[in-house]
């Protein structure tokens, strides 16, 4: 007789990608409005890579299970939950948690995944995609015309920020290093290379009159020089700090010096906008509001993947026990798309 486990990686502090543990113990059982979801995909996200390191805003303390979001199949449903609910392939937004074989979510914040999508490819589209539509439709609306600065464009939300301001009618203008250069033209993006260019003199040459959005995780210098890149009327859309990852000292100061400083350009009278993106707000306010609008743009983005309008990029496929080479792989900045992690 088979027995079926609970395999989960456990971060135990700021160590290195090869001190991960991997732990095994029971299946756990679905409480009251709770579903048990077996994993079939979840990624190496970049809050994973800062959460190593002891530099995500708000991480839990150590030790916990990594693991941003996944896909995989509800295995069993508890009281209160629709029972045709089982067998059903889902994906979750999770935060953390996701880096395990059976993971335990209030069935409130699964969303179906459509049929003819494969797990791995759904999971690109999760946390990345929501990021990405939310930030283009919902924050900087862009519309066709528009011209757009993607930095990071060959990333795991880069790249499909490209895709979708691209079906949205847009120019793109993205930032990447030369080897990722061929394949963005292809796409139809003017790409610049971030490490060899002076970025604002160049995006000043191609789009004169500034751009109508720029979308930035880098933070630092970058958000300061992406801010005096706008148009009139132009949206910035801050959703990272990139540039502090290495950093030591406190975590919530980059993210409040970022709040700091669109607090201040929004109170100047100059016609532009700038927001500090996280897909968690509004969470506290309205949990219900909050699913609601998870449910409508996940959907979404699963549509716009079913069209062929965006591909996600699935830079590489490794089972969860090879954490370390993920992660490794992951941070290496040599890979166009997400780590995927499979059971």
């Amino acid at each position: 007789m088979n027995v079926v486990e609970r395999v989960e990686v456990v971060l135990p502090g700021t160590v290195e990608p090869e001190e991960l543990e991997l732990r095994r113990g029971p299946v756990p059982a679905p409480g009251p409005g709770q579903v048990v979801v077996r994993m079939e995909a979840t990624g190496v996200s970049f809050a994973e890579q800062q959460m190593r390191r002891g530099r995500y805003y708000d991480q839990p303390p150590f030790p916990f299970v990594p693991g941003y979001d996944l896909v995989g199949t509800v295995q069993a449903a508890g009281p209160g939950v629709e029972p045709g609910l089982v067998g059903t392939r889902v994906a979750a937004l999770t935060k953390t948690g996701g880096w395990a074989s059976h993971v335990v979510l209030d069935a409130a914040d699964v969303v179906e995944v459509p049929a003819g999508v494969g797990a791995a490819e759904a999971e690109t589209a999760v946390v990345n995609g929501i990021t990405a539509w939310q930030m283009l439709h919902r924050k900087a609306r862009v519309r066709p015309g528009h011209t757009v600065l993607v930095h990071g464009a060959n990333g795991g939300v880069g790249s499909l920020l490209v895709q979708l301001a691209l079906a949205a009618g847009a120019r793109v203008i993205g930032t990447a290093s030369p080897r990722h250069h061929d394949a963005l033209r292809a796409q139809g993006v003017t790409p610049i290379d971030y490490r060899t260019e002076n970025i604002p003199a160049r995006v000043r040459t191609l789009a004169p009159g500034g751009v109508d959005a720029v979308f930035d995780h880098v933070g630092g210098r970058s958000v300061t020089d992406s801010w005096g890149l706008l148009a009139r009327g132009g949206t910035l859309v801050s959703y990272g700090s990139a540039a502090t990852r290495d950093d030591t000292g406190s975590k919530q100061w980059p993210v409040l010096k970022l709040l700091g400083r669109v607090w201040m350009w929004n109170a100047l009278p100059n016609g532009r906008h700038a927001y500090f993106f996280n897909v968690w707000a509004g969470k506290a306010l309205s949990k219900n509001r909050f699913r609601a609008r998870l449910r409508t743009d996940l959907t979404q983005v699963f549509t716009a993947l079913q069209r062929g309008e965006i591909s996600p990029a699935v830079a590489a496929v490794l089972p969860l026990a090879d954490i370390a080479d993920a992660l490794r792989l992951a941070e290496s900045g040599t890979v166009s798309g997400k780590v995927v992690l499979v059971p």
